[in-house]
């Protein structure tokens, strides 16, 4: 069976019961935008117990490969929702990267060099497989709605929800929703519509994106170009994609017309002398991008929420835009659904936007510095970028400089106001704020990894070595799940632990190989308290159920 044409889907306008009722219908949560970020915000809640509406104002998916690169996170977050193994077996998988200086190799980077992780560091997957998964997995979600050609004209915030107006192809109606999620792009009408807008830098340039498909003998690496011979004065990166499918990058600078820059005879020569005069292709997508780093305000205006490319932008060196709006929708998620819950204050949405405002200005400051060092606007900049590429050939410390767009990563909320600080001694990345390493687990049902225990709730891990917990640590546990805000408790054992005394409804799970209790800095007796959204809340060397209490209430705000 082949793939589904996700391109060529058009999707029905269906009439809603909402459109004809006598009262105006109300829902927990309406979601604007059915890309990536609005899909995966729609299938985090729904998997939670939360209804969710999806609006969106055309009747189809995206066109063009756009964005491609997803990163680790992104796929670990996927996982969670169940369309990861689907993305990562369809996707390119890579690790590794390399710069040109010309005709010469100057650097190679490995993003993943140690082993023990399920996920590559990056899979290349056209936008339309991503959106067509995340929406045949939404299809099946009970609490999903999808409604298309529903397009939002009007934005009416309340102390106690939004009112929407919306525009269908069968006249007007309204609903009310709790809680508004505008992932509805960059143009964002939602945000224009209660009078906000970004602020930032347009960076004055241009580029070509040219997906050409072809057979080619080059590796699934990230290559790119500073000043090749087959682009003077410019830059160029190269991507493999499913399909034998190769995006190309090609820098045009300020003053090239973009409407002639997409015609074939113009398109066609850059590619032939990257490729050699006798390559064979066919041009499948072109375009012709201006980008820009900014972004609002605040993300959050009472209960209307802005996530993705409506919240934030960034030029597509790094990856970072796409990337960062899946890990805002995750993490949203679980705080608007422990509000809904009445589990936690409404104040707690404020911490969406403050870390992933933190968030956005560390993705806005790599992307801007990544733009300036590969499109350089002086002759001093231009000559200092060359000095460190000539460097870098032969001197470790010139590739640290070297900037063809750092590479997206996870946000540390390391300042975030829901984190415990420590009080013991701890080595590693694993602090409050940072999210959770992967390593290879064994437990019941043939769980394998880690990140694969840590579900949409709470998770208390407690490494015990080879011995068991004693029988009052174990009941202290298993009271956890039936806390106000449950925690699910995971012990974490060598493989020479005997559990057989522990009570089977305790989950547990061998560290197989050692690599957990080495990444988390964990001897007998640690104690990790994990978010929902997989970022550490709090750590500690023992457990002590009143130190978990408290820092369970400062993570849902409650403190």
């Amino acid at each position: 069976m082949g793939d589904i044409d996700f391109q060529a889907m058009e999707f029905a306008y269906e009439k809603h019961a909402d459109q004809g009722a006598a009262t105006r219908a109300r829902h927990p949560v309406v979601v604007v935008g059915a890309g990536p970020v609005g899909l995966t915000t729609a299938l985090d809640l729904a998997r939670q117990g939360v209804r969710v509406v999806v609006l969106d104002d055309d009747y189809r998916l995206s066109t063009g490969s756009r964005a491609i690169c997803f990163s680790k996170r992104t796929l670990e977050i996927w996982d969670r929702l169940g369309v990861g193994q689907r993305m990562a077996d369809k996707g390119v998988s890579w690790n590794v990267g390399k710069v040109f200086f010309r005709d010469q190799e100057v650097w190679r980077f490995d993003l993943l060099p140690e082993p023990g992780h399920r996920r590559p560091a990056f899979i290349n997957l056209q936008q339309y497989y991503a959106e067509g998964y995340l929406y045949e997995q939404a299809r099946q979600q009970p609490n999903i709605e999808l409604r298309w050609k529903n397009k939002v004209v009007g934005v009416e915030p309340s102390n106690d929800g939004v009112t929407v107006s919306i525009d269908t192809p069968e006249g007007a109606y309204a609903l009310q929703a709790d809680w508004l999620v505008a992932c509805d792009g960059a143009r964002s009408p939602v945000r224009k519509l209660i009078g906000q807008e970004s602020h930032g830098r347009i960076f004055r340039d241009r580029f070509l994106i040219a997906d050409v498909k072809m057979k080619a003998d080059f590796p699934a690496e990230r290559w790119f170009w500073f000043d090749p011979p087959f682009h003077p004065n410019q830059s160029v990166l190269l991507h493999m994609q499913p399909d034998n499918v190769w995006r190309i990058d090609f820098q045009l600078g300020w003053n090239a017309d973009p409407v002639e820059a997409v015609k074939p005879e113009n398109v066609l020569p850059r590619i032939r002398a990257l490729l050699g005069p006798d390559a064979q292709f066919e041009l499948e997508w072109v375009s012709v991008y201006t980008f820009a780093c900014e972004r609002m305000d605040t993300f959050r205006h009472g209960r209307v929420l802005f996530a993705g490319d409506s919240a934030h932008r960034v030029s597509p060196f790094g990856a970072r835009g796409a990337n960062s709006g899946v890990q805002d929708a995750e993490n949203l998620a679980w705080k608007l659904k422990l509000v809904l819950a009445g589990q936690a204050p409404a104040t707690l949405v404020d911490s969406y936007a403050a870390e992933r405002e933190h968030a956005a200005d560390e993705n806005i400051l790599n992307s801007s510095r990544a733009t300036d060092f590969i499109t350089p606007k002086s002759d001093i900049s231009r000559s200092f970028r060359n000095a460190v590429l000539n460097l870098a050939r032969h001197h470790p410390f010139a590739r640290s400089l070297v900037n063809s767009g750092r590479l997206s990563l996870p946000a540390t909320y390391a300042d975030s106001p829901l984190n415990t600080p420590d009080t013991d001694a701890f080595a590693g990345r694993m602090r409050p704020g940072a999210v959770a390493l992967d390593a290879p687990v064994r437990g019941a049902g043939g769980i394998e990894w880690w990140l694969s225990v840590l579900d949409s709730g709470f998770t208390l891990a407690l490494f015990c070595g080879d011995q068991p917990p004693p029988r009052d640590t174990q009941q202290a546990l298993q009271a956890l799940r039936l806390a106000a805000v449950p925690i699910k408790p995971v012990l974490v054992t060598d493989a020479q632990c005997d559990t057989s005394a522990c009570p089977a409804d305790l989950a547990h799970v061998v560290d197989s190989e050692g690599l957990l209790a080495q990444r988390y800095d964990a001897r007998p007796g640690t104690v990790y308290l994990i978010r929902p959204d997989q970022h550490i809340a709090a750590r500690w060397r023992a457990f002590q159920p009143d130190a978990v209490a408290s820092a369970i209430n400062r993570a849902t705000g409650r403190a």
